[in-house]
């Protein structure tokens, strides 16, 4: 039930991604986030909770024998896409 779940979130932020994406481009998913203050403030929470989610990341990788490095790169290049597909390939 939970891979489902998961599965499930990464296909529709996947696709709301790539909505984005197309819409804005890349870039400019960031550019309109940086025009005020409460996008700006959006952004910082999602700094903040990513970086707690690579704190426990890269525990659990050292704790199940994992390379915790590719995460935190996929993490960092992706965003909320690294932890993600870690909890679906996590045993």
């Amino acid at each position: 039930m939970q891979r489902v779940l998961l599965i499930l979130v990464l296909g529709a932020f996947g696709v709301l991604s790539a909505i984005a994406v197309a819409r804005h481009g890349l870039v400019g998913i960031f550019t309109g986030q940086l025009q005020n203050a409460a996008g700006m403030q959006v952004l910082a929470d999602l700094a903040i909770a990513l970086v707690l989610v690579l704190v426990w990341l890269w525990r659990d990788a050292k704790a199940t024998g994992r390379n915790p490095v590719p995460w935190v790169v996929l993490t960092l290049a992706t965003g909320s896409f690294g932890p993600l597909i870690y909890l679906l390939t996590r045993r």
